[in-house]
């Protein structure tokens, strides 16, 4: 199991390096960042949450098969927004709810250098636009309106200090 790196850490707010190498050893961190996701009792994991500053991310959503996003793209978005709460395994125990596209196109590689195209509605569009904001060095609470993000991130502070 990977550590979590939580907010404050600077390779949160990086742009993450594509990855042009796809080899065992990139299986391997795949596969122990899925063991990572897991433990952390969450839906998706982007590699600069564990201090990896690559183009990479997995989601296992209920319901669906593991997936795998490298080097990712969304290449279209639907005009239609959904509002709904979102946490994150960087900023433990913070939530809120938040407008994000409803639907999205998402071309990506999986981890044997495959490139897709994937159609993504609802719930898994929305952890992919969360995933993917991780490798732009963007947290969920950059979105929220600047009153709500100052007093969650306030008790977020005060809850790690206690």
């Amino acid at each position: 199991m990977l550590d979590i790196y939580t907010i404050g850490a600077d390779v949160l707010r990086g742009q993450a390096a594509p990855i042009d190498k796809f080899d065992d050893e990139l299986a391997a961190f795949v596969e122990t960042m899925f063991v990572t996701m897991k433990q952390g009792k969450g839906v998706g994991l982007a590699a600069p949450q564990v201090g990896v500053p690559q183009r990479l991310f997995v989601i296992q959503i209920d319901g669906d098969k593991p997936r795998v996003f490298i080097n990712p793209e969304i290449v279209e978005t639907s005009v239609e927004l959904a509002s709904f709460e979102e946490g994150c395994l960087s900023i433990p125990g913070v939530y809120a709810d938040l407008d994000r596209p409803a639907e999205v196109r998402v071309q990506a590689w999986n981890e044997r250098g495959r490139r897709f195209v994937l159609g993504a509605e609802g719930f898994l569009a929305r952890v992919v636009q969360h995933e993917l904001d991780h490798l732009n060095g963007v947290l969920f609470t950059d979105r929220l309106p600047e009153r709500s993000r100052d007093r969650l991130l306030k008790q977020y502070e005060k809850r790690m200090r206690a």
